[in-house]
């Protein structure tokens, strides 16, 4: 039987909800670094610290080498099956246009992966938690890491920790979204191809795509049930893996969160994994907050045209311009 997703009461918020969902015993970072070679051009370190027990997040560090003092930094999150050294040419993007990059792995990604089958351990991870009740690989356990990068960021010479940007891919789009709902020190967000309404697509038969990225749990998950994968399955899914998440933290709940601060959302037009019309329900939902805060400025969308799930180079340039805007140099 799937545990009830959570439903809040009058007195709390979805951020506080989501916080306390999220929530674990905190451990001292115990940073580490090293020089990560690189070109003259870029001052690159690779990193890790304790998010929590029995954890380390590992990640790399990129600055233009004339960087000096504390600058604005930018977290990227990548997409399920990526690794953080994919993201390179980005953090490099960036540190030419003066802020400085960050890409970490995922749990059960890049160096965080125990064998060279790091999406099966993904999977596998969102099945157990489908079986057990406990734990949140899905989304959720990024989120806690992201806001622990923000701790440890906060610790260093060469960040400005009231100029932390944030932005993610696919996954990490959604994660990014999420982050930025509950911790106000991102100061600015970027989700790209990850906004989208959980919820809308069950009502509307459209989970389908979003499924595929987990396709092996959720066929697990129907073993176990025997039963058919249909919507009312997948909800039950979500209700376990991540609670909430098609419910009082979909992103027509969390966008608003982010009010006033700068968000750009950034989606493909024809999207299968994120549906045009669930994204514009969502982005209905973070303009009344916009409009609210008297911050409509703060608020963009950019629709990639003719584009499904990808992330193109047009749309990174758009992505870059926001963040170099509302960051700084």
């Amino acid at each position: 039987m799937a545990a009830p997703s959570p439903r809040l009461s009058a007195q709390t918020s979805p951020r506080a909800a989501f916080l306390k969902l999220i929530d674990r015993k905190r451990v001292p970072l115990a940073p580490q670094t090293r020089v990560r070679p690189d070109n003259g051009r870029y001052a690159a370190e690779h990193f890790t610290f304790a998010p929590e027990a029995g954890e380390r997040v590992t990640g790399i560090l990129m600055a233009h080498a004339s960087a000096a003092g504390r600058r604005p930094a930018v977290i990227v999150l990548h997409g399920t099956g990526v690794r953080k050294e994919e993201q390179l040419a980005l953090l490099r993007t960036l540190a030419d246009r003066g802020l400085t990059g960050i890409a970490i792995d995922a749990r059960y990604h890049g160096e965080r992966a125990k064998t060279d089958r790091g999406t099966d351990e993904y999977v596998g991870a969102l099945l157990q938690a489908y079986r057990t009740g406990a734990g949140h690989p899905y989304m959720y356990d990024t989120v806690w890491d992201t806001m622990r990068l923000v701790d440890y960021l906060e610790t260093r010479q060469d960040v400005d920790p009231k100029r932390i940007g944030l932005m993610g891919i696919s996954k990490g789009g959604t994660e990014t979204y999420l982050t930025a709902a509950v911790d106000p020190r991102i100061a600015v967000a970027v989700p790209v191809i990850g906004v989208q309404g959980f919820r809308w697509a069950l009502d509307h038969d459209a989970w389908r795509p979003r499924a595929a990225t987990f396709q092996a749990a959720v066929d697990g998950a129907a073993r176990d049930e025997r039963t058919e994968v249909n919507a009312s399955l997948v909800k039950r899914f979500y209700a376990r893996v991540a609670p909430g998440i098609d419910g009082d933290f979909d992103a027509p709940a969390m966008l608003p969160l982010i009010a006033p601060r700068p968000l750009l959302v950034i989606n493909g037009d024809s999207d299968p994994r994120t549906p045009l019309p669930g994204v514009l329900e969502c982005m209905r939902a973070a303009e009344s907050a916009y409009a609210a805060a008297g911050a409509q400025d703060k608020l963009g969308l950019y629709l990639q045209p003719h584009s499904g799930h990808v992330f193109t180079p047009v749309a990174e340039l758009v992505a870059l311009d926001w963040l170099v805007r509302w960051l700084g140099p």
